[in-house]
């Protein structure tokens, strides 16, 4: 027996999700909701999605959709409103998913206060959190794990992790995401939060949304961040993308002792010359990993995407395809969209804890907002805070 979802959030990055979840096999119903009505009608009336979706389950708000009896909710909604929109859907008895960040706010010691609150109502309610993560399931992140779950690394030495992404990317223009977001109703709404956060002296940082940078090397090590000291680059050209969004900093990089004794270097870089880069490097004593290549004291072996990715199930790759019409299904973040769908809907059905959960979420989270508050201290030595692993078999490796 499959299960039943709701989308919550079809903007842009949303809409690059709804055919996924919409086609996976353990799908059986699935509801649209969206503040702006010509976005559930643009998904709707496509005739693939007939089979699964009806108009009853077109809802206008967060607030009528957890009055639904769906099953979960998958939410990709503005970052400041993750968050509590997880919590309020929790609290509604639903599992949820979350779009990446946990939050984002230029407080971090309320992102760190939205931390606690959410592994608590996991704790509470029993229900299940899944973070959308995307470096979670790019191949070299599927790939390190195996390794490091037959010991090849040996013991971890070093990692890095970076997130190279200029404001003016090609890839992705971060002026341009700016303008979409702000001229939604939740965008207009933000405009207003974020200029009381000006008012009170709250200074953000790219290290605000650190899990692209982070989640690599936590992942494979399965280490946890003890302690950081971080610097900033400050622009220096009054660039009104950072002026307007608060940053004291538009490049962070932070240094971090872990658990299992290694150091780890993080950058989470918006002013960069380089067309973009999201990646991570995995040293061990043994065996290392970089650049796409397994190294060894003898040898460096090129590695391509399709040797590192996990297979999907047959029949969860055979209903992707069949959606797509095409032989390529791997687009979006490193190929990572159909493996977050899949895990976060099977986890639903199994009634198991999802990889990346509520534990991991606020980890890979708490590590950014305490390296931009020791930027802000000018390389002030910090603790991280932690809220454990969670249950027996919470930090599932994908």
């Amino acid at each position: 027996m499959g299960i039943s979802l709701g989308l919550v959030g079809l903007g842009a990055f949303g809409s690059a999700f709804a055919n996924l979840f919409m086609s996976h096999p353990l799908v059986d119903r699935i509801a649209l909701c969206d503040r702006e009505p010509e976005r559930i009608a643009r998904i709707a009336e496509q005739e693939r999605w007939q089979a699964k979706f009806h108009p009853r389950d077109a809802y206008a708000s967060l607030d009528d959709i957890c009055s639904s009896d769906v099953d979960a909710l998958v939410l990709i909604t503005q970052p400041w409103l993750h968050a509590p929109q997880c919590i309020q859907a929790m609290e509604a008895g639903k599992h949820v998913y979350s779009a990446v960040p946990v939050i984002t706010l230029p407080d971090g010691d309320e992102i760190l206060d939205w931390c606690d609150r959410l592994v608590e109502t996991v704790e509470r309610t029993g229900q299940l959190y899944m973070l959308g993560e995307t470096t979670f399931y790019r191949a070299e992140a599927m790939y390190c794990r195996r390794r490091a779950a037959e010991g090849a690394f040996g013991s971890f030495v070093y990692s890095e992790g970076e997130y190279f992404h200029d404001v003016e990317s090609p890839n992705s223009n971060l002026r341009q995401v700016q303008a979409q977001r702000q001229a939604s109703q939740a965008g207009q709404e933000w405009l207003q939060a974020r200029a009381a956060y000006k008012d009170k002296g709250a200074r953000t940082g790219p290290m605000h949304y650190p899990t692209h940078s982070t989640s690599g090397p936590m992942s494979v090590m399965n280490a946890r961040p003890l302690k950081v000291c971080a610097w900033g680059y400050a622009n220096r050209t009054r660039d009104a993308y950072f002026i307007d969004e608060g940053y004291a900093f538009s490049n962070e990089t932070a240094l971090f002792q872990m658990s299992n004794g290694a150091s780890m270097r993080i950058c989470e870089h918006r002013e960069i010359g380089l067309p973009g880069r999201e990646t991570f490097r995995i040293y061990g004593a043994q065996g290392c990993f970089e650049d796409n290549h397994w190294c060894d004291k003898e040898r460096r072996v090129p590695l391509s995407a399709v040797e590192m990715r996990d297979p999907l199930p047959p029949a969860v790759e055979e209903a992707f395809r069949a959606m797509s019409k095409s032989s390529h299904i791997y687009g979006g973040h490193g190929g990572s969209h159909p493996y977050l769908v899949h895990e976060f809907v099977e986890a639903v059905a199994q009634e198991r804890q999802p990889a990346i959960p509520v534990w991991a979420a606020v980890r890979y989270m708490a590590a950014g907002v305490m390296a931009h508050k020791s930027a802000l201290g000018d390389g002030e030595l910090l603790t991280i805070p932690d809220w454990g692993d969670g249950p027996p078999g919470s930090q599932r490796q994908g």
